[in-house]
């Protein structure tokens, strides 16, 4: 991250050459042995004529023997009068002396940390300056750095260099100190650049072009998510998403709030009524607490929302508002697999005991400073919550959220593409405006909190309604399966079903994802596969493209409403690429829906006048890399089943993997289509008599692509599972049906790693790292586990679980034909898929696997 696009020092001096020098000479009547360090802070000017609209105002002096260095000449107007002097002393009788200079370096970071600069220059990734100085403060104070790299900075303060080249010295100070960093994107290798041991092919017959690999939270398995492993992840998944300052924020999401703008206008008259008003203009809310300490505004926040809760409940025709600030920063919300503490939001009340995640509505990060306000790791902490709630609410579309950085308030919201802000606002300047956000947060429907519309319910039920063959059906749903936690992806989540006046209560499998437009649809690779009569892979029932207020919901026309990122005051183009159309989406041309067809409910609110929408065709001037639109897909199948993790007994998931296999052999031989995704997640077995579906079958086909298609799947980013991945895939080769075989393999292995028994599974500290390894790095740990036999047995008796210890000889015998001689397979052998089930079928019978089982 920060090692690429620094910017230069051009750059900088443009940045900073509004703020002119001026030396301030310093005297000291202090001992001569004793090195102090003065700054003067820094204060916002006029700005007029200053494109960043700060003055860099330090001033640095260090002390030594009997006369005073200069280490920084800096700037402010005559007219001005000075800033506070925090004076900090060092008693050191050298200033060579180590710890006291890493000691002196230290305080010079914390505060090049809080000068307007660090809030205006960004750093290669586009986060602020500020944050990589945090950074690089922490690396020193742990010794992860060694403070001789700091010299040349230093010697620029003595030497009284000018601003521009002093911040030069900061970029290229944290480029040096940088650690290295795992890149998750797989390079797309091309066929001249593919390893000798994988053989020339014809893309249109054996393999397909990979799609670049992206990581995100999603695919971290068995993993307890640690906050020092996962918050790598978590950024990797953020990067380039998030926009702050997007113009008509508020007007977008709050403007369908009923009544909100005559509710907020009473309420905001009675908070400025009285002898001792609650809102002043001149100094903002009666009790805003001085200091503002986290605790402070905490409380004030808290009590405010129940002020004019009360007011809106006496004085608006609102009635009873059963929804209200939930406070308990040091308390970990229940429905995360890490504990997981959040500052504030917004609740229903009703509720008693521990708060959940499925109960927050809206999400709220505190700071003390101000300035964080423009910070990532803020914006990444408020992220952080909205995945939580995403994964706790299976029907959450998006999740609005807000920041509170001092009086600095900032409105969020969150989707599958990212995250958007609004301009920040300071509370106490703009009280109206405060009023009516946090009237529009206790005030909103669930529609307008992001609940998908098109998934009713009513006296506990909860169910979908599709048009199939000129016919409504109904389908309820029964139970979630699963629920992909993620912010930015594909965001996959499956229910059990059953349709209502069915002759039985027969299995469905209802899929939603949000998908990126040009992708083959996952439902039409399905009926495909169904038509050319695959085996053991999902048969598919229907499919369509959820429609909400009349149109394709997708995430920048439904669900932002054409609000225009490029606009968004931390973005920043490149000329390398023309920003995507936020004017509409690619509709396939294959889709089920169709205009004049009675709507279903996956097509609601289509009587919405256009003219409540925001113009979303107008003209971009701004050239840059933006998110990807997303569109929201429904798939329903016929079969149901659960993970092969949880088979019943070792002989049911050897059988399972099996049918498996079989069903790949199957998508690939008669269907002509390569999966491409094989996770533990991605193989179902069926144990249950009354159920049709087959006994086992592979899922998902979000990923797969026809065999005879040439070049990548359309896609920008393909999202695995980095454990199951095949070597060379993690090598960035093209995808191959032997890659899927693989992956086969090392599924099986994590599962006897991972798993006491039938879904009993645990975290293995040795292999969490796998989630959160380099790629490159992760490729080279499984060639070195498979190489030489002993230590693969080895590792298999001293990880496997006691449950799969039967298993190792299986286990071993796969790894001979994945692996042959222990090395990388030199060429494509399709017999390798009835050698893998002829172990499988062989192992099952074993009587050792057999005992017990």
């Amino acid at each position: 991250m920060l090692s690429r696009c620094y910017p230069g020092r051009s750059q900088v001096k443009r940045a900073t050459r509004s703020l002119p020098l001026l030396y301030k000479p310093t005297t000291s009547a202090h001992t001569p042995n004793t090195q102090r360090l003065a700054f003067l802070t820094t204060q916002r000017l006029s700005t007029t004529s200053r494109p960043l609209g700060l003055h860099l105002v330090p001033l640095i002096v260090v002390q030594s023997s009997s006369r005073d260095l200069p280490l920084w000449r800096s700037s402010r107007r005559a007219s001005s009068p000075p800033s506070e002097i925090i004076r900090l002393e060092m008693h050191s009788t050298h200033f060579e002396q180590h710890s006291t200079r890493r000691n002196l370096v230290l305080r010079l970071l914390h505060t090049l940390q809080g000068l307007p600069a660090a809030f205006n220059l960004l750093s290669d990734d586009g986060n602020l300056l500020g944050s990589a100085l945090y950074q690089l403060y922490a690396r020193l104070s742990t010794n992860q750095t060694d403070v001789k790299h700091t010299a040349q900075l230093v010697k620029n303060i003595i030497d009284e260099q000018d601003d521009p080249a002093i911040w030069t010295t900061v970029y290229d100070l944290i480029r040096q100190t940088q650690p290295t960093v795992p890149t998750f994107a797989l390079p797309t290798a091309p066929a001249s650049a593919i390893l000798p041991i994988t053989p020339q092919r014809t893309p249109s017959t054996t393999s397909v072009q990979q799609t670049p690999n992206t990581r995100t939270t999603s695919v971290i398995v068995n993993s307890s998510e640690q906050r020092k492993l996962f918050d790598d992840v978590l950024r990797a998944e953020l990067d380039g998403s998030l926009f702050t300052g997007v113009p008509n924020f508020f007007e977008i999401f709050f403007r369908e709030v009923e009544n909100l703008e005559q509710t907020a206008a009473t309420i905001f008259q009675k908070c400025s009524e009285g002898n001792d008003p609650l809102y002043t203009a001149d100094r903002g809310w009666r009790d805003w607490p001085e200091n503002s300490a986290q605790n402070n505004v905490l409380g004030w926040f808290t009590e405010l929302v129940g002020q004019l809760k009360t007011l809106a409940e006496e004085h608006c025709s609102v009635g009873t508002i059963q929804r209200g600030i939930l406070a308990k920063p040091d308390l970990p919300l229940e429905g995360s697999v890490a504990e997981r503490k959040m500052d504030l939001g917004f609740a229903d009340i009703t509720a008693h005991g521990r708060p959940l995640w499925s109960q927050i509505l809206i999400v709220g990060e505190l700071k003390s400073n101000p300035g964080l306000d423009r910070s990532s790791e803020t914006w990444r902490d408020l992220a952080r919550y909205a995945r939580e709630v995403f994964t706790a609410q299976d029907t959450r579309r998006f999740v609005l959220g807000f920041t509170l950085c001092g009086p600095t308030m900032r409105l969020w919201e969150f989707d599958r593409l990212g995250g958007i802000a609004s301009e920040q606002f300071n509370v106490n300047n703009d009280g109206k405006r405060l009023v009516s956000v946090i009237m529009g947060y206790l005030l909103m429907d669930k529609k307008q909190l992001g609940f998908d519309p098109t998934i009713l319910e009513a006296d506990g039920k909860r169910w979908i309604e599709i048009k199939r063959n000129n016919r409504t059906e109904r389908l309820v749903l029964d139970e979630v399966i699963t629920r992909t936690p993620c912010v930015v992806g594909r965001a996959t989540t499956c229910w059990k079903a059953y349709r209502q006046g069915g002759k039985s209560r027969r299995p469905y499998v209802i899929k939603d994802s949000w998908q990126y437009p040009e992708r083959d649809e996952e439902g039409e690779l399905l009926k495909e596969a169904r038509k050319k009569g695959v085996i053991n892979v999902a048969r598919h029932y229907h499919h369509e493209t959820v429609r909400v207020a009349g149109t394709e919901d997708d995430v920048y026309n439904n669900i932002r409403k054409g609000l225009d990122v490029s606009r968004a005051t931390n973005y920043r183009p490149s000329e390398s690429m023309p920003p995507p159309s936020t004017s509409g989406i690619v509709r396939d041309t294959r889709s089920t829906s169709s205009a004049g067809q009675k709507r279903s409910s996956s097509q609601i609110d289509a009587s919405e006048p256009v003219t409540k929408r925001v113009c979303s065709g107008s003209k971009q001037t701004a050239r840059g890399k933006l998110p990807k639109n997303r569109v929201h897909r429904r798939v329903i199948t016929l079969d149901y089943g659960k993970p092969i993790y949880k088979a019943s007994s070792r002989a049911a998931l050897l059988g399972a993997m099996e049918g498996c296999i079989e069903g790949h052999q199957s998508l690939y031989k008669q269907g002509k289509m390569l999966q491409r995704d094989v996770s533990k997640n991605n193989l179902m077995i069926n144990e249950d008599s009354s159920n049709p579906s087959w006994d086992a079958f592979l899922i998902d086909l979000d990923l797969a692509i026809s065999k005879e298609r040439e070049g990548v799947s359309g896609a920008r980013g393909k999202t695995g599972t980095l454990a199951f991945m095949a070597i060379g895939v993690l090598l960035g080769e093209q995808h191959s049906f032997m890659h899927d075989l693989e992956s086969f393999f090392w599924v099986l292995f994590w599962i006897c790693i991972h798993y006491e028994g039938p879904g009993k599974g645990r975290v293995v500290k040795r292999f969490d790292k796998w989630n959160y390894t380099n790629p490159e790095e992760l490729a080279e740990i499984k060639k070195g586990l498979v190489s030489d036999e002993t230590d693969f047995l080895n590792t298999l008796v001293e990880c496997f679980t006691p449950y799969y210890q039967q298993l190792v000889p299986c286990i071993n015998e796969l790894r001979k034909v994945v692996f042959p001689n222990g090395g990388r397979w030199k060429q494509e052998e399709p017999e390798l898929y009835s050698r893998m089930m002829d172990i499988l079928r062989e192992a099952r019978e074993d009587s050792r696997v057999l005992r017990g089982a």
